[in-house]
């Protein structure tokens, strides 16, 4: 391994030393509090080492080379993708300040495994070769399956057990898959695997062009599937919200999901880019989109649990960014950088600072009141306006409505379906967001509308309100001016071969 190696990776390596370090300090010291500070210092160090990986990117100076060239590629999308993961994993350790109390002896393990999933998120954002990909996906799924049964109770180690469980069940249905396709094309790297299927004439008249290719494209799609939450691979959802610790539930709801859409574009764009074969695979993600929309949705109003309803909603929204991926139908490679693209980028982004600040209200709200019941809100945005009003902005954004980035985000990918012929699905799309307003705006009329009986304080560290009030001024301000966010997800677009 090269020193440029070694620099290319230095976002992922300063992560994995910096849970190192927290560690070895917490062997030393005996003190778990100190791990919070530690790491919300040391993830400074990779966010400054990513916007060098970006400049020198920009500049030309990086390149994959030596061993490291046939497995991993830093680019604008693996970098913007950073950006998101980092960012997603400092605000859940600072949302965990107080709730983290909860398991006082664990906390610093509690750090240690976020910071090591989200390696190998960032990993998964890198990779370009199967087996890479396999191992990355690996990294980042066993520790939350830890990090899920930590509150000890019947609901936490159901939650982490099924995750477990299905999480093992997916990866080996995407691991079959992933044999299926080396055997067809003789090759785990994904460029060379596109080479394989353009240039070689395997293709016929059979759906996908093989039938191989179809088994191998469709089990790919179903073990992706439950990493990213989509019907009907979402069963886990539910449950695993519900039973996980509120800030890894804010993990998974953001962080996860980045990553597990950010996997799934790098494969389908580089690896099956052929004509034949992108008109089916985005056939079947526009009718994944309109299923997990709707279901999402749907199953998302009888809810009486708010971390149950967010889970439903987690799958609506990943059926909006199935739009994205839908959208790519058209010929990407020879028309340049698809709205597509960015649109899921910007909507990963705009889509996690929303969770981030509702999460962080939630965290707030139901450590005083002692309860996740959407009742349980009730008057809590009369008596405590500012915690009750970041609440309600979040939920007027994942609903889509100006100005907050929820209603641009949507707006930009919407339009990339409309603009590549899928103006159905645009339609369904729109059709389920006013579909969800009916549940968001249930929990804000609970909020003002209903009264309570509960006189105990909202109170928070000033770690936790940091993080909302970033989180929440950000929903504001690219919904209003969302101008430097798209370009930025377009430039990292761009660079995506």
């Amino acid at each position: 391994m090269t020193f440029h190696d070694i620099y290319i990776l230095s976002p992922e390596l300063s992560v994995i030393v910096l849970s190192f370090i927290i560690l070895a300090i917490n062997f030393i010291t005996k003190k778990d509090t100190i791990a919070q500070s530690i790491s919300s210092i040391g993830l400074v160090i990779p966010i400054i080492l990513s916007v060098i990986l970006w400049m020198d990117m920009e500049n030309g100076i990086v390149q994959n080379q030596g061993i490291l060239k046939d497995s991993l590629k830093v680019d604008g999308f693996s970098i913007f993708l950073k950006f998101i993961l980092l960012g997603a994993a400092e605000t859940v350790i600072l949302l965990s300040t107080d709730y983290s109390k909860k398991f006082q002896n664990f906390q610093t393990e509690f750090i240690v495994l976020i910071l090591l999933s989200t390696s190998g998120m960032m990993l998964m954002a890198s990779t370009v070769e199967l087996i890479t990909i396999y191992i990355a996906l690996e990294l980042s799924a066993l520790p939350i399956a830890a990090l899920a049964t930590f509150l000890r109770s019947n609901k936490s180690s159901e939650a982490g057990l099924k995750f477990l469980v299905l999480s093992g069940v997916s990866s080996a249905i995407l691991l079959y898959g992933m044999v299926l396709v080396y055997g067809f094309t003789g090759t785990t790297v994904l460029s060379e695997i596109a080479s394989a299927i353009n240039q070689g004439g395997l293709l016929g008249t059979q759906p996908f062009g093989n039938y191989a290719l179809l088994l191998g494209i469709t089990l790919i799609i179903a073990g992706f599937g439950f990493k990213i939450t989509v019907v009907p691979f979402h069963m886990w959802a539910p449950d695993v919200y519900e039973g996980s610790p509120t800030p890894i539930t804010a993990f998974l709801s953001v962080a996860s999901k980045a990553a597990g859409f950010a996997i799934v574009l790098r494969v389908f764009h580089e690896a099956f880019q052929h004509d034949v074969l992108r008109v089916e695979w985005t056939m079947i993600f526009a009718i994944l989109a309109a299923l997990s929309m709707t279901i999402g949705n749907l199953l998302a109003i009888s809810q009486s649990n708010i971390k149950r309803m967010l889970a439903y909603s987690a799958v609506a929204h990943a059926g909006y960014l199935l739009v994205g991926l839908a959208s790519l139908s058209t010929n990407t490679i020879t028309q340049g950088p698809h709205q597509g693209i960015s649109g899921i980028l910007f909507y990963l982004g705009g889509y996690g600072l929303t969770n981030l600040a509702a999460f962080g209200s939630v965290i707030i709200i139901s450590n005083s009141v002692g309860d996740n019941k959407i009742s349980s809100f009730a008057g809590i945005g009369r008596k405590f306006p500012l915690t009750g009003g970041v609440l309600a902005l979040a939920l007027v954004s994942l609903i889509g409505i100006p100005p907050t980035v929820g209603f641009m985000v949507k707006l930009y990918i919407f339009g990339a379906a409309v603009d590549s012929g899928l103006a159905w699905l645009a339609v369904i799309g729109v059709l389920n967001s006013v579909l969800s307003a009916y549940y968001y705006l249930r929990v804000i009329k609970v909020m003002y509308l209903s009264s309570s009986d509960t006189e105990e304080p909202i109170t928070a560290s000033i770690r936790t309100r940091l993080a909302i009030t970033v989180s929440t001024f950000m929903v504001m301000l690219f919904g209003i001016y969302p101008t430097p966010l798209i370009k930025i997800a377009q430039s990292a677009a761009a660079t995506l071969s």
